[in-house]
């Protein structure tokens, strides 16, 4: 019988996720850090600060203090452009990877406690009205 996530249950896992991130040792990143990991992660590159202020709608300042911090845990590091030195490239790192993985990993299992604890939903429409009427 298929679980279905509702709305409730994403922002629960989302909180689930925030604090084993927080109660954890090793980084703990802001908001708007975690966007712009994640933005350099799982999106397709080649990344620059350009490019996430208008992915994220933020200023480059803002992304610059982000990649500041990422660049401090070594979670992502800046690269002149070779073919435009007037472009910064933002790359990923081993460390960001293992940060990524690790993340997943905390996610996966917060998103199975919701599951669990999730009441399961009807496998049809008329299952669901036998169970209304």
């Amino acid at each position: 019988m298929p679980v279905h996530t509702n709305p409730d249950q994403l922002v629960g896992i989302l909180r689930d996720t925030t604090v084993a991130l927080v109660r954890r040792d090793g980084p703990d990143l802001s908001a708007r850090q975690l966007g712009v990991f994640l933005t350099v992660y799982l999106n397709e590159g080649p990344h620059t600060v350009r490019g996430l202020a208008a992915a994220l709608n933020v200023s480059k300042p803002a992304i610059t203090r982000a990649l500041d911090r990422l660049g401090e845990l070594d979670l992502a590091r800046r690269k002149t452009d070779p073919q435009d030195r007037r472009s910064v490239l933002v790359q990923r790192t081993v460390k960001g990877a293992a940060y990524l993985r690790e993340t997943r990993t905390i996610m996966a299992e917060a998103y199975a406690a919701a599951r669990a604890t999730a009441p399961s939903e009807p496998a049809n429409s008329e299952q669901a009205a036998r169970k209304a009427g």
